[in-house]
């Protein structure tokens, strides 16, 4: 314990210190990853579509209630009329009879559904059903970005720690590169060995300068993302990889992805929308009867053509039955009985993925802790080893080539060692993805 605090320290000192040195023209920001999480679920560009996408459902699921509210229409008319002309025998002796000049036609007709077949209440299900499938593929998408923006933190915080690596490498190869001059300048050893001293130093300072405009990509992908200034450096939790990733058995895994695992919500959502719209298909083949209601107001009076207002309603029930029905939905009604089969099947090989995902994620997760435990120990004995042989090679009992091996052994030692706990981190909230807790 006492060593991952020290560690720690030491890591975060780094951070800041390099962000005081090299970006000190930047402004930055520490970005812990709830804020990450928090700030990608509200900044993200495509939760924001879909956003809008439930927004939309939620109107067509109001727009879809409307139908069983009445329909009313009013309707006026008003236009010049022309000479009427009667004839009285056939189409010989035609009379013009006298008739008003102008025309008025005042109606408000009532319409109100009584019986549809259930036409009306599975259309609502349906563009219910549609809007709980929007609310569910934001969640499945806010848990992808989530996901995604931890990839990116993850790279974030390595690269920053190779940088703190390849910062202390610079400084102890400097200080080796005095040294080795100074024994050259003694006679001890040969020119060739500052040579090759400069050159691994020049390697290291490429590798410095690679690394850190890795930092303000990454960083400035982030910004992107997360809405912020593009300016901004980022700067990752130091104590993040010291969380603890407790995990459990892989069949509860299983069992839990598939109650609530985003995907298998959306097919079992998608699934029920085929079976309501089987439903509604069967509901076109059933009878419609509505009631109605009308009133008309209008001058002249057609049979007589008196120039006198007519004031007429009407009340009354209209039962229809579309014959055509019984073939026309035929075939709409057998192709949506293969669209559940189809979601059924679809279902099916989802949870076989996710029985196959979970296993690998799983199998990842224990890898990685096996693997941070073995690199412990390789970094302890890479520090021990070039030690070793920086005293072996200042007294002349070793050549530049193994000190040289050493500092790299060590180097990638301390680099792997990161990269693993990273994993580990990103396994377990690849676990906690597939099982609906991201």
């Amino acid at each position: 314990m006492r060593w991952k605090l020290i560690d720690l320290l030491v890591l975060f000192i780094g951070l800041w210190g390099l962000t005081d040195g090299i970006y000190a023209r930047q402004d930055t920001l520490f970005l812990s990853l709830p804020q990450l999480f928090e700030r990608g679920s509200r900044e993200h560009l495509r939760l924001a579509a879909d956003r809008l996408k439930e927004n939309i459902a939620k109107e067509q699921a109001r727009t879809a209630r409307t139908a069983r509210l009445p329909e009313m229409n009013i309707g006026l008319k008003g236009g010049y009329l022309g000479q009427p002309v009667v004839w009285q025998h056939g189409l010989n002796d035609a009379t013009r009879p006298e008739s008003p000049d102008w025309q008025q036609n005042y109606s408000f007709d009532f319409s109100q559904p009584v019986y549809q077949g259930g036409r009306i209440r599975y259309a609502i299900r349906q563009a219910d059903l549609a809007q709980e499938l929007a609310v569910l593929q934001t969640k499945a998408d806010c848990a992808e970005i989530k996901l995604a923006l931890l990839d990116q933190y993850l790279s974030l915080f390595s690269l920053y720690k190779q940088c703190r690596v390849l910062q202390r490498n610079i400084e102890e190869s400097e200080q080796r590169l005095k040294n080795i001059r100074r024994l050259c300048e003694e006679g001890v050893i040969t020119n060739n060995d500052v040579l090759r001293s400069e050159m691994q130093l020049t390697d290291n300072r490429l590798s410095l300068s690679e690394t850190q405009n890795n930092i303000r990509l990454v960083s400035r992908q982030l910004d992107i993302l997360l809405g912020m200034d593009e300016e901004l450096l980022l700067l990752p939790d130091t104590a993040l990889l010291e969380q603890s990733c407790p995990i459990v058995a892989y069949e509860d895994y299983v069992d839990r992805a598939y109650v609530i695992e985003p995907s298998m919500l959306l097919l079992q959502k998608q699934t029920e929308m085929a079976q309501n719209q089987i439903r509604l298909t069967q509901a076109e083949q059933m009878p419609r009867l509505s009631l109605y209601a009308s009133n008309t107001l209008a001058r002249p009076i057609t049979r007589t053509m008196a120039d006198l207002y007519n004031n007429s309603w009407n009340v009354g029930l209209t039962f229809s039955y579309s014959l055509s029905s019984l073939y026309q939905n035929r075939h709409r009604l057998n192709e949506a009985r293969q669209q559940v089969k189809l979601l059924q099947n679809t279902t099916e090989q989802s949870r076989q993925q996710i029985r196959m995902a979970v296993q690998k994620a799983l199998l990842r997760h224990r890898e990685a802790l096996d693997r941070v435990e073995a690199l412990k120990l390789s970094v302890r004995q890479a520090e021990e080893n070039y030690r070793i042989m920086n005293n072996r090679y200042l007294n002349q009992l070793a050549i530049l080539t193994d000190l040289l091996d050493a500092d790299n052994l060590r180097l990638n030692a301390e680099l792997q060692l990161t990269t693993a706990r990273t994993r580990v981190l990103y396994t377990y909230y690849e676990l906690q993805r597939m099982i609906g807790n991201l």
